[in-house]
């Protein structure tokens, strides 16, 4: 690596590590004092919220690397164009394609890295947060495990396996409930498609009781829609189910693939596998969109002006991006097209920007 390069990269990467400091310690203040109620009120000790907070820093990072990495390609080019250091380096014969290079490396090296860290960190990291506040702290019992892209769950007198639980609207599919007597027989079996919660009870569609007597003998009964009452609430289900946030781009492919073949309805996992792949990569665009605004000037009278357009363009990706997410989960865009639509919007734009730098 050239000297030219080195010290660029050691700028970019002071004011890097400063404003990935600055995320994380704010993300942490505003997040305590969401949250200080509910320990004040679990009688949370210091060390569990330590716990809590420390295991939430990775998913943190996760959020913060692309606008960290935006604001610091922003702020060190900017710098280096202030004291005319970028002047020094075109007089020279350098152009600023050149001089991005450092930057664009940086970015393609992270844009990986942050793919492998949602990959084989966040998710873990993720689970014990939750694990921290709902059984440490709020003392919720857990009675179920996630196996096999299954949940398994011990009730009182009964053992529940579900294909899925849809967090977002309180549903469950593929249910098979065993209820057992007090020798561990088999008492009664309900089968069914699926499960939604209404009015503070459970909704059972097109379900399959079986009841066994004293001569275990079956007995069935059809049901379209059947209200049944178990004591379980859909939080007691939320502790052992994954969603999409808790596992990594390969754990959710094998699940998409499992509950696909089984004929549920994937669309909202598809858009989550999707983004999986296409959110890394907006860390180069973040590159991109810096080098090309923070480089618009020479002169210190344009700096700020470029900083604050930058920003506000860096920014307004994370909206279009949230944007198309919610309209692919609610089905209207295909998933491919909501996980990667603003990529490819803010990456043609970005190419149009950085294409018209004066080098």
């Amino acid at each position: 690596m050239k000297l030219l390069d080195k010290y660029i990269l050691k700028e970019f990467l002071r004011f890097f590590i400063v404003i990935c400091i600055t995320f994380i310690a704010l993300y942490l203040i505003i997040d305590f004092f969401g949250k200080v109620r509910m320990f004040l009120s679990n009688n949370a000790t210091i060390i569990q919220i330590l716990t809590f907070f420390l295991y939430s820093i990775p998913m943190i990072i996760s959020n913060i690397l692309p606008p960290a990495v935006l604001l610091a390609t922003l702020m060190a080019y900017g710098s280096l164009s202030k004291f005319s250091e970028i002047t020094a380096m075109k007089a020279n014969g350098i152009s600023l394609y050149r001089i991005s290079l450092p930057a664009l490396m940086f970015a393609a090296v992270m844009a990986v890295a942050l793919f492998y860290f949602t990959e084989m960190i966040t998710p873990a990291s993720l689970q014990k947060t939750e694990y921290m506040e709902k059984v440490v702290i709020q003392k919720q019992q857990t009675m179920g495990y996630f196996k096999q892209n299954e949940i398994w769950y011990r009730g009182t007198d009964s053992i529940y396996n579900f294909k899925m639980f849809d967090v977002s609207n309180d549903s469950l599919r593929g249910i098979t409930i065993n209820y057992l007597n007090n020798d561990f027989t088999l008492r009664m079996r309900i089968d069914a498609k699926s499960a939604q919660w209404k009015d503070n009870t459970w909704v059972f569609y097109d379900l399959l009781t079986t009841q066994f007597d004293n001569n275990n003998s079956p007995l069935l009964e059809w049901s379209n829609e059947k209200i049944v009452n178990i004591p379980e609430k859909p939080n007691d289900f939320k502790i052992v189910q994954k969603d999409a946030e808790k596992m990594g781009y390969f754990e959710l492919k094998k699940y998409v693939n499992k509950i696909q073949k089984d004929g549920y309805d994937v669309t909202r996992y598809l858009v989550y596998l999707q983004g999986k792949i296409a959110f890394p990569f907006v860390i180069i665009i973040m590159i991109f969109i810096g080098v090309s605004f923070s480089l618009r000037s020479e002169r210190s009278g344009g700096i700020m002006q470029s900083v604050g357009i930058g920003i506000f363009i860096g920014f307004s990706y994370f909206y279009v991006y949230a944007l198309c997410m919610s309209l692919g989960l609610s089905g209207r865009i295909p998933a491919l097209i909501a996980a990667w639509g603003a990529n490819i919007i803010f990456s043609i734009a970005a190419a149009i920007l950085f294409y018209r730098m004066r080098t």
